[in-house]
């Protein structure tokens, strides 16, 4: 067999036709059945791209000018939008994001978990999908007159993208970063510098309760103290003089994770509250809690409806977090056991059960693939098991686990399409039936998508 030659090289010109999109939101091309991938190419349109990067079975272009364009492509509202890393898709009309999504989540149940029989429901996307989130974590660098900025970091690298805004933002996060920017800056507050690893301020962190207004505002350094302290505080307060929380994070290391070990609250509560429909959540500076609470209720209330529970049921929430899930199943229960290896969220989802008045729940610290054949052993037998594991899905030995209990049926909540179908292929083979997806659009403008899938026993 003659060597394949790629039929483009790097740096040439070539004009391509759009004709789908890749998981990322890049649009894909081809030249003689050579796969060109190219961010911000939409299906449909024929455009001048210039070759970056040529493999043996496909490469990556650089979008040079649209010469026919599609009616799904928008002017993206964030001036900085092409050259921060946060959003992908805002070139994108909000309809096509859903379409887009749903296909990827579509494709991923066929190729990886073989389930071509299982019907995808539309997204469910949001009215408004723009100031959802409602926590910032920011790094913060410096110009060269010596101000302070703050912004998200350009396309694989770490340089700081200067903004003032950021569009999926809650607006309080955005004018508290603007604010302890300038304030900082005035008090002569140096930007921490990665490369070197000196200076001090490294990150902002601002959360808000998008149903009770509380602000909590975390400054993370490098050094054990917080210079001007005082005035800090005090400008703080002046700035925004509802703020509930302003905490100090200590993270000595050299590394990408954001907070470090040591926490210090200096003004006001160690939490602040907010709601996801009637149940209320104290939320720490290192607490897990939903970016966008509107989605989540949508989210919950259908993996409410999955497990389909009459009030004598037992329920078990594997990747428990704070609670938020098992709170919910609570509600509806007999009774939750909760499951988390993270010991502060077992301590806070303890505290949000007695905060809302709720008994009939318990949760345990460590890996449910452990805990759960130990509760196996002592005869426990749920009805309905939840799983809302990390991005790389579940652990196998938990999904034996699952599979050993043998509830009626199983909710899986995935932030995660791939490894969810993945998953979903071991409990079909594990004998249950796969009976529904829903994707919940939690993160507008992104490329990521959550569902809900329910599963019942074969």
């Amino acid at each position: 067999m003659p060597k394949q030659t790629p039929p483009v090289k790097k740096n040439e010109t070539v004009t391509v036709t759009f004709e789908d999109l890749t998981h990322e939101g890049d649009g894909v091309g081809k030249v003689d059945g050579y796969p060109l991938f190219v961010p911000y190419g939409l299906p449909g349109e024929k455009a001048r791209v210039k070759v970056v990067k040529v493999k043996k079975n496909f490469g990556f272009g650089k979008l040079m000018d649209v010469e026919e364009e599609s009616g799904d492509r928008v002017t993206p509202p964030c001036p900085v939008y092409y050259q921060c890393g946060g959003c992908q898709l805002q070139h994108m009309s909000y309809s096509r994001q859903l379409t887009m999504k749903k296909n990827q989540v579509e494709n991923v149940m066929k190729k990886i978990g073989h389930l071509e029989h299982v019907p995808v429901h539309e997204p469910i996307g949001m009215e408004e999908p723009w100031r959802y989130r409602n926590k910032i974590q920011i790094p913060v660098g410096e110009k060269e007159n010596g101000e302070l900025k703050t912004g998200f970091y350009q396309k694989r690298s770490h340089n700081i993208i200067d903004m003032e805004s950021c569009l999926i933002q809650d607006e309080t996060n955005d004018g508290m970063v603007a604010a302890v920017r300038r304030i900082a800056t005035d008090l002569g507050i140096e930007a921490y510098d990665e490369e070197s690893h000196r200076g001090v301020l490294r990150h902002i962190m601002v959360r808000t309760g998008q149903v009770t207004g509380d602000i909590m505002v975390v400054l993370i350094t490098r050094t054990k103290e917080l210079p001007h302290k005082d005035g800090l505080i005090e400008q703080i307060k002046e700035a925004y003089p509802g703020v509930k929380s302003i905490v100090h994070n200590v993270n000595r290391d050299k590394t990408n994770v954001i907070l470090g070990k040591e926490t210090t609250v200096v003004y006001g509560d160690e939490y602040i509250y907010d709601s996801i429909g009637d149940i209320r959540f104290m939320i720490s500076a290192q607490s897990f809690y939903q970016v966008n609470p509107t989605q989540t209720k949508t989210l919950y209330d259908k993996a409410l409806e999955y497990a389909d529970l009459r009030g004598g049921e037992t329920v078990v929430d594997a990747y428990c977090g704070i609670g938020t899930i098992s709170l919910f199943m609570a509600k509806a229960a007999k009774k939750v056991y909760g499951v988390e290896v993270v010991g502060e969220a077992v301590k806070d989802a303890k505290k949000n059960a007695r905060l809302n008045h709720i008994d009939n729940v318990e949760f345990y610290k460590g890996k449910a693939e452990e805990v759960m054949p130990w509760w196996r052993g002592q005869g426990l037998r749920p009805d309905v098991i939840v799983v809302d594991p990390p991005r790389k899905g579940c652990d196998e030995a938990l999904l034996a686990s699952m599979l050993e209990m043998e509830p009626e049926r199983i909710v899986y909540v995935s932030c995660n399409p791939s490894t969810l179908a993945r998953d979903l292929r071991i409990l079909e083979d594990g004998g249950y039936e796969t009976k529904e997806v829903q994707p919940v659009d939690q993160f507008p403008q992104t490329n990521h998508i959550e569902c809900v899938t329910w599963l019942v026993k074969k």
